[in-house]
């Protein structure tokens, strides 16, 4: 693929970032909310489980972002460029398939 089409990294941060914080916000509730002598017994299968939903979001987060900008380079509108105009109905043909002031054979 060309350089063109890669995600912005700073934007994917931005994206993930409030999923990450409320990961880290889980686990800081998890481990506070297992019972004295059983930290990690009480706490670390909910852990685990929080680390591999962020892993799989921020997996699909990236490549959607990447397909956006994919998509983006393709698009009439795309990155800097105008969309192009609508077509009209075009010119009434004649009968024989001519357009009217066309040359006839």
């Amino acid at each position: 693929m060309d350089g063109d089409s890669k995600l912005l990294v700073e934007a994917y941060l931005q994206r993930m970032r409030a999923q990450t914080e409320a990961l880290l916000r889980g686990v800081a509730e998890a481990v506070n909310a297992a019972p004295d002598g059983a930290w990690i017994n009480g706490s670390e299968m909910q852990v685990r489980d929080l680390f591999a939903d962020l892993r799989r979001a921020a997996y699909e987060t990236a490549l959607q972002m990447r397909l956006e900008v994919k998509q983006a380079a393709f698009s009439p509108g795309g990155p800097g460029g105008a969309a192009l105009p609508e077509q009209g109905p075009g010119e009434p043909q004649h009968a024989d398939g001519q357009r009217a002031g066309g040359a006839h054979a």
